[in-house]
């Protein structure tokens, strides 16, 4: 499974165990559009971690963090090269 699809299938997964209601995903939505709280976040890290073995949010040096789904999805992938 790449990268992609292992965000947005724990997106998914997420925000169904959570109850929220999930908004159609697109690479430019805003992550704070999401429907995922910050409860939903934080679970969405911790099982990103398990599943692709790096937390790209502790490695991030420079302060920028991603703010779409588009620059989620690409903050682990360049974690991953």
């Amino acid at each position: 499974m790449t990268t992609r699809l292992t965000i947005l299938a724990a997106i998914g997964e997420v925000a169904a165990e959570q109850s929220k209601t999930l908004a159609p995903l697109s690479d430019d939505l805003p992550l704070m559009e999401t429907g995922l709280d910050s409860l939903c976040f934080a679970i969405l890290v911790a099982r990103l971690e398990d599943a692709l073995g790096t937390d790209p949010f502790t490695a991030a040096g420079d302060g920028r963090l991603p703010s779409t789904v588009g620059e989620l999805i690409a903050f682990y992938d360049n974690a991953l090269v």
